[in-house]
């Protein structure tokens, strides 16, 4: 920030005799709202004395209380990072860091974080590999799992409060049309926004009863996770309003989706989401994540944006800033004109072909909800999803007659949907020709585009998948090589579909080249 003058207490802590503990020298860095010391293996944040509206640090106690609200609310997801709140004292005349003296601020006292397992800098490395999305994805699930649910996060994580919040967005960002962000875009978001508020509110409402709003992180993106031998370090939510942090899970896992595309790692994004879909049994998030994709851009083009009308900040950083916000509206744009037909598509394969891994990834590419035939299988039988169940194959849960039941009711719970003009993916084996046909007459009833994605792995992988599978916990299948044996012998040749409506996919592929190729199958690439 050029030709900045700090306050005297700021300028104070830049001493490293300002610090309870040795110091060889003392780093600032700076956001918009907190001054961040580096001292050592330490990091104190102090907030800056800003009233923007949507967060008041104005006085000595409101920066005391969002400290401790900071340290509390982000022990959830880095409980060791996070080492509490500490007084900034005048001692003697001198500004001392935790000192016994006049208080004039405080600070969060932070463990600092390695460096190397920041995501960003491993993304620069091109080191983000799927076991570590793995990892954060299951990370992600289980906090939002665990968060805080009230009558009030279920209010301001609802449509209503998205519909404001977007009002605000189109009403902020006015100025800045044909600026940082085109007419028609502007124009096309908005239809799309009214169009789902008014086309899916029923959705909206169903995802807050079944108890998808929770006490979220508010800012998850890639610059706010570590990853370290310990587990996954995710950091910085946002504690000074809870209008940004309630909120449906899909706005969470969205803004990190978002973020890996804008970087352009779209193949990240489709692993994470993927892999997040199978921790949470979430079936319809694939269905609003266009929607709170949108946002997150929208919104992060918006900020971008006032960079061009801030004195402070010199041309250089107004171009830079002023590009990013374009891009961040044409991602934006890309979600709200996004192509979502109404179709039907099964999954057919072994156990271990990696028919799941490919239909998550794809549902959320998709924006189709995905139901899964090992949950609902469960579900009528009274067992949790995540329950493993190893029984003799054709016996208990896995007789012909549950198998039957199980059909029908993913064909069941798929027609509503369809016929609401949705995008609905079916994952289940598919192996016998008489289940694949009653798949085709709902797909015909429904005049939705039907396809069959017939999963093939060489047998050597499938054996691995399903040797890693056994030393998993919370996974839904209870696929095993006996099992896979069985299908094998039974599985009936796709021959009996239309032209057009049957491909293989050789899932040994990249997952990204799998997701494509199915989209240009479809005739939705691009």
């Amino acid at each position: 920030m050029p030709g900045q003058t700090l306050p005297p207490h700021i300028q104070g802590m830049l001493s490293p005799q300002a610090y309870p503990h040795p110091v060889d020298g003392v780093e600032l860095r700076q956001t918009h709202i907190s001054y961040l010391f580096f001292a050592g293996d330490v990091v104190y944040k102090v907030k800056k004395p800003l009233d923007l509206g949507f967060l008041d640090f104005t006085t000595l106690e409101r920066r005391r209380h969002f400290c401790e609200e900071e340290v509390r609310l982000n022990r959830r997801l880095c409980q060791e990072t996070y080492l509490g709140v500490v007084p900034v004292a005048l001692v003697g005349g001198e500004v001392r860091v935790d000192g016994e003296g006049e208080v004039i601020d405080y600070a969060v006292k932070m463990r600092r974080l390695p460096e190397e397992g920041m995501m960003t800098r491993l993304l620069e490395r091109n080191a983000v590999t799927p076991e570590l999305l793995g990892r954060l994805a299951q990370r992600i699930a289980d906090f939002h799992a665990s968060s805080e649910r009230s009558d009030e996060i279920d209010r301001l994580g609802g449509l209503e409060i998205a519909m404001l919040n977007w009002r605000e967005n189109f009403e902020q960002s006015q100025p800045y049309v044909g600026r940082t962000i085109h007419r028609r875009q502007f124009q096309e978001i908005q239809t799309f926004v009214d169009a789902v508020a008014e086309r899916d509110a029923g959705l909206f409402e169903l995802r807050v009863r079944e108890g998808r709003a929770r006490d979220c992180h508010g800012d998850l993106r890639a610059d706010a996770i570590c990853f370290q031998d310990e587990g996954v370090c995710i950091f910085d939510c946002i504690e000074f309003n809870e209008r940004f942090r309630y909120s449906d899970v899909a706005a969470d896992i969205a803004f990190l989706a978002m973020d890996l595309e804008y970087r352009g790692r779209r193949d990240l994004s489709d692993e994470l989401l993927g892999r997040y879909l199978a921790a949470a049994l979430d079936a319809t998030l694939p269905l609003v994540l266009p929607f709170y994709k949108c946002y997150r851009a929208y919104v992060r083009g918006k900020v971008d944006g006032f960079q061009l009308d801030q004195p402070e900040v010199d041309e250089a950083q107004k171009a830079q800033a002023a590009e990013a916000a374009r891009r961040y509206f044409t991602l934006a744009h890309a979600y709200a004109t996004q192509p979502t037909p109404r179709a039907l598509i099964i999954t057919v394969g072994v156990t271990g072909s990696g028919k799941s891994y490919l239909a998550n990834a794809l549902a959320a590419r998709l924006g189709a909800i995905v139901l899964s035939s090992d949950v609902v299988r469960k579900r009528l039988m009274g067992i949790d999803p995540r329950e493993r169940r190893i029984e003799p194959i054709d016996t208990g849960i896995y007789s012909p007659e549950v198998s039957e039941r199980t059909y029908r009711a993913l064909l069941d719970e798929a027609r509503p949907w369809l016929e609401r003009g949705k995008p609905v993916l079916l994952d289940a084996s598919f192996l016998q020709r008489a289940h694949r046909r009653a798949a085709l007459r709902l797909a015909n009833e429904s005049d939705a585009i039907f396809l069959a994605m017939e999963c093939e792995a060489d047998e050597s992988l499938v054996w691995e998948r399903l040797s890693e599978r056994q030393g998993e916990r919370r996974v839904v299948s209870d696929g095993r090589w006996e099992v896979y044996q069985t299908q094998q012998e039974r599985r009936e040749p796709v021959d009996e579909l239309p032209i057009g409506s049957h491909m293989v996919v050789e899932t040994a592929r990249p997952l990204r080249a799998q997701i494509d190729s199915v989209l240009e199958h479809l005739g939705l690439a691009g």
